[in-house]
């Protein structure tokens, strides 16, 4: 269950609440009241609980919980008195379940005392800005928008509406789409790293692009993104970024894409539309990446990769090659020790 003092419950659900938000199939009692999410192995009567993975099949088992979301082919293996929400996608229903029970609400539309705001800045209704944020001239900001404290927007910046900034970020050179959610400590628009290699010095090239992103998006916490060289660089909509990721200046996602901690993307690449990206991976500069590939985690990505494509490995291979080349290597090593 989760802490009373950082999450508020927002009431308890009937189990016919539950299936009109989640658009399940009802196994059981539809008249239970459930109080609380739970894990399967915590959850208790009134709990609602979710079993997505084959793995947990035994923790589902024994669980005591009052109904759980599960895949049609494992109704037969629920308790005696678990009601099955019956979905092709638990996790997904589980998600949204929860979300009724935590909905992730600002606070009440109020601007800290501490807070700069210019003049000429242009900012919507039911706004909720922390203690000294600032935001600079000729910033245009839709409504609902949510900025946490010692944020700073800069200049002529614009952001959607139902947006929510976390504290400690800075943005500046951008225009930002509605619902986007952007986590503590985000650099957006800063210099990208383009500069002239020279024995007497490096010259900087001016970066004078901006950063563009779309409805619907989520950036984690500390993660950077430069503003493009001259094109602009494109985070597209409904794509989620995770913390700890730098995407370089020019850079272009597509729709929908995932891209997870600690990764780097070098400038002037373009992601298709879906494209999951593991934590860690590093891509290399100017290349494009197919729609709908997945790149495993660690990889080296050194060269264009074509749509739908699965790759693993540094320098970044087929998933098949790579285990072909994992077998072979550790056919080799027993060989050896034979030997």
């Amino acid at each position: 269950m989760a802490d009373p003092d950082f999450f508020q419950k927002s009431k308890s659900f009937s189990i016919a609440e539950i299936v009109e938000i989640t658009s399940c199939e009802v196994s059981g009692d539809a008249d239970l009241i459930l109080d609380d999410v739970s894990a399967l192995k915590d959850a208790q009567k009134n709990h609602l609980s979710f079993l997505d993975n084959i793995k947990y099949k035994s923790d589902f088992i024994e669980t005591a919980a009052g109904a759980c979301f599960v895949l049609p082919e494992m109704v037969e293996y629920a308790p005696d008195g678990v009601v099955c929400l019956i979905t092709p996608s638990p996790y997904k229903a589980y998600a949204l379940a929860a979300q009724a029970f935590y909905p992730d609400d600002a606070p009440k539309a109020q601007i800290a005392k501490s807070a700069f705001i210019d003049e000429s800045a242009k900012i919507g209704s039911g706004a909720v800005i922390g203690h000294n944020v600032v935001v600079c001239a000729n910033v245009e900001i839709g409504d609902n928008i949510w900025i946490e404290a010692n944020s700073v927007i800069q200049h002529n910046v614009k952001i959607g509406s139902n947006c929510r900034i976390g504290a400690n970020t800075t943005i500046s050179h951008a225009i930002i789409g509605d619902n986007v959610h952007i986590y503590t400590g985000v650099r957006i628009g800063q210099d990208g790293f383009g500069f002239a290699i020279d024995p007497a010095g490096h010259v900087k090239v001016p970066q004078l692009g901006r950063v563009i992103i779309g409805n619907n998006v989520e950036i984690g916490a500390n993660t950077t993104i430069d503003r493009g060289a001259g094109p602009d660089t494109i985070i597209g909509q409904g794509t989620w970024i995770d913390n700890l990721v730098q995407i370089g200046h020019n850079v272009k996602t597509g729709r929908g894409c995932v891209i997870v901690s600690q990764v780097g993307i070098s400038g002037s690449t373009t992601l298709e539309d879906y494209v999951a990206i593991g934590g860690q991976v590093g891509i290399a500069g100017h290349l494009n990446i197919g729609m709908g590939t997945k790149i495993g985690a660690q990889a080296g990505v050194i060269s264009d990769i074509a749509a739908g494509e699965e790759y693993l490995g540094s320098p970044a291979m087929p998933k098949r090659q790579f285990f072909r080349q994992v077998a072979a290597l550790n056919r080799l090593i027993k060989k050896k020790k034979r030997d």
